[in-house]
């Protein structure tokens, strides 16, 4: 299956939707559409990660790096996962305490809405 990436806005937030498996190959269709939403001014995202069976160290690597830009810029991201591996690689590294992860996408949309900026 390859990995899809889409975006969208529900309200105040922007959402990024991928499908498939983020790593060395798939991360950089992912870097590149945050990399947009960022540039052009978006501050409330929402990683939809509900539809990734599987997450590398690379795909890591790129939401860390967002996640330091667009704190540095007062924004928040928050993230929908639902499937056990793709969670459990945000708990092992303790990703988990730094993003807010939501086991669906309406949950993490609400809580990137209800951020302040």
């Amino acid at each position: 299956m390859p990995t899809t990436v889409t975006t969208s806005e529900s309200g105040p937030v922007h959402v990024v939707h991928v499908a498939g498996e983020i790593d060395v190959t798939s991360a950089a269709i992912l870097r590149d559409a945050l990399e947009a939403l960022i540039a052009d001014g978006r501050r409330r995202l929402t990683l939809d990660l509900t539809e990734v069976t599987f997450m590398d160290s690379t795909g890591l690597g790129i939401v860390v790096g967002r996640l330091k830009r667009l704190a540095r810029h007062g924004g928040t991201m928050t993230v929908a996962a639902a499937h056990e591996r793709v969670v459990r690689v945000f708990t092992i590294t303790g990703l988990d305490q730094l993003l807010e992860i939501h086991p669906d996408l309406e949950s993490a949309v609400t809580a990137a809405a209800a951020s302040q900026q």
